[in-house]
C-alpha cells in the first residue's frame, strides 16, 4: 500500500518521482496512493508514450481523469489536454494515444449512486468569479463531493480556511503556496479532513481541486 492512510497530511512533486512500468508496454506511471499493485483505490499520474494502448477494461467505482499533456484517445473521440472526464462503473474503454499523452488519473473512488458520465473540454468552458480574485471552474458535485478549477490571479491570498472532508489538490501550472511549503507546478498535496491552512500565490496559479470526499 501507499499513502493508503487518509489522516495524514502527503504533499509530492511528481516531477522529482520517476516513471515505473505499468503491465501494458509504452504506458509507464507515477503512483501517489495505491491501495494494491493492480486494482482498487489509485492515484497516479500516468504516461503514454506514442502508439501506446491498454487493453479494453471496466472501471470498478468508477475513473476520474485530467489530461495534463498531448491527447488521450479512446473509442468515444480524442480528449486534448484540458480535458475533464468520469467513467463511472459499468463503464469500459480501450485508451490509446496516437502522439503521447500524460493524465492525472484516480480510480476506484467514487461514491455510492455517483453514475454520471461527465466530460468536459475545460478549455472552452467559462470561468465563474469566485471569492476575492480567484476564479472557479466547477466540474463536478456529487453528496460531499466536489471538484473544480481554480484560478489565483498573482499576488492573491485566501483566507485561512479548515477543510471538512479533506483536499486534494493537483497544481496544473504556477505555484501555490501555504504556511507548511511551497508546492511548483505538478505537485499533489493531500490534506485530511478537519486539516487547515492558509493558501496564496504569488504568480498566477490554476489547480485541480477535490474537497469533501475524505
Amino acid at each position: 500500500m501507499l499513502n493508503m492512510d487518509f489522516s495524514k497530511y502527503v504533499v509530492i512533486n511528481t516531477a522529482k518521482v520517476p516513471w515505473v512500468n505499468s503491465p501494458m508496454p509504452g504506458v509507464e506511471r507515477k503512483p501517489l496512493a495505491r491501495e494494491n499493485a493492480e486494482h482498487g483505490h489509485a492515484t497516479s499520474i500516468v504516461r503514454y508514450m506514442p502508439g501506446a494502448n491498454f487493453s479494453s477494461h471496466n472501471h470498478p467505482k468508477g475513473e476520474e481523469i485530467f489530461v495534463l499533456e498531448g491527447i488521450f484517445s479512446d473509442e468515444t473521440g480524442d480528449y486534448p489536454a484540458g480535458t475533464y472526464f468520469r467513467n463511472p462503473e459499468g463503464f469500459s474503454h480501450a485508451p490509446f494515444s496516437k502522439a503521447g499523452c500524460v493524465i492525472f488519473v484516480k480510480l476506484y473512488q467514487f461514491q455510492q449512486g455517483d453514475d454520471q458520465r461527465v466530460c468536459i473540454d475545460t478549455n472552452k468552458s467559462l470561468w465563474q468569479p469566485g471569492v476575492g480574485g480567484l476564479q472557479v471552474m466547477p466540474l463536478h458535485q456529487f453528496g460531499t463531493e466536489s471538484v473544480a478549477l481554480v484560478k489565483w490571479p498573482a499576488g492573491e491570498h485566501f483566507q485561512p480556511h479548515t477543510h471538512f472532508g479533506g483536499e486534494e489538490i493537483y497544481v496544473i501550472s504556477g505555484e501555490f503556496i501555504d504556511e507548511h511549503g511551497r508546492y511548483p507546478t505538478g505537485t499533489w498535496l493531500r490534506s485530511p479532513h478537519l486539516s487547515q491552512h492558509d493558501p496564496y500565490v504569488e504568480k498566477e496559479t490554476v489547480i485541480f481541486v477535490k474537497v469533501g470526499h475524505l
